[in-house]
């Protein structure tokens, strides 16, 4: 799906999305398409409009082709863009980060960054190169949780992981190898950035390179966990050792 614009602003769909965007106030929604009956839900979204927005009411099938989905739930909105960080993370405030190296489905990176808010996560990190950027879709996966972050923009692993290290994050890689360590065998102390790799590939060289390599203990090596499920097990290990949550 190729999320659609108007006159700069940025298309989001489904409930909850809509109901985190307004409770941070971090942006404004210009105006807000549903349908009549309102879809259920949507005294949630109510409650939270501010004055003066255009309120427009179409069909399921006009909603279904603007957000190119049918996952929309009845309600689409029109915002300003998602407030992306431009300085880099203190590790002395934010001392638990996590970098999405080279993710490509916009489903797996919304679940990470929802389980990154849920566990506590000072700071998520994406990569502009080869990955998938912040869409409608990775904010309806992350539940409109997205809102609620601190995200930084990287143009690449490799000049990131420079700054992580200078800043005197540790890194800990997702990867299983001869050298990776159970990460019921580790002690997280911070500062800590722990790096999740692309679907198919995995971590890039670059990442593989930077830090301690982890992996979480399963049935069979000829399986693996999905991205984003592998992501949330290891955030809540580290942000439970850390004390987050």
């Amino acid at each position: 799906m190729k999320d659609k614009k108007i006159k700069g602003t940025e298309l989001i769909f489904g409930m909850h999305p809509i109901i985190e965007l307004l409770k941070a106030k971090k942006r404004r929604l210009s105006a807000l398409y549903t349908t009549k009956p309102f879809p259920k839900g949507f005294k949630e979204i109510e409650k939270l409009l501010p004055k003066g927005i255009q309120l427009q009411f179409v069909s399921r099938d006009v909603l279904t082709k603007m957000a190119g989905t049918l996952d929309h739930q009845g309600v689409i909105g029109f915002t300003t863009p998602i407030v992306i960080r431009k300085k880099f993370f203190d590790p002395q405030k934010q001392p638990f980060l996590v970098m999405l190296d080279g993710l490509q489905d916009p489903r797996n990176a919304g679940a990470i960054i929802r389980s990154a808010y849920c566990t506590g996560v000072d700071g998520i990190i994406m990569t502009e190169k080869k990955s998938v950027s912040i869409t409608a879709t990775v904010l309806k996966s992350s539940a409109g949780l997205a809102e609620h972050c601190e995200i930084y923009m990287a143009p690449s692993a490799a000049s990131v992981i420079q700054e992580l290290k200078k800043a005197g994050y540790a890194l800990y890689v997702s990867l299983l190898d001869a050298k990776s360590k159970k990460i019921n065998e580790l002690s997280f102390k911070g500062p800590v950035c722990i790096i999740i790799g692309s679907e198919g590939t995995g971590v890039s060289k670059d990442a593989a390179q930077a830090g301690q390599h982890i992996y979480i203990p399963q049935r069979s090596s000829d399986i693996s966990y999905n991205a984003s499920v592998a992501a949330g097990i290891l955030l809540f290990a580290a942000g439970q050792q850390l004390g987050k949550i």
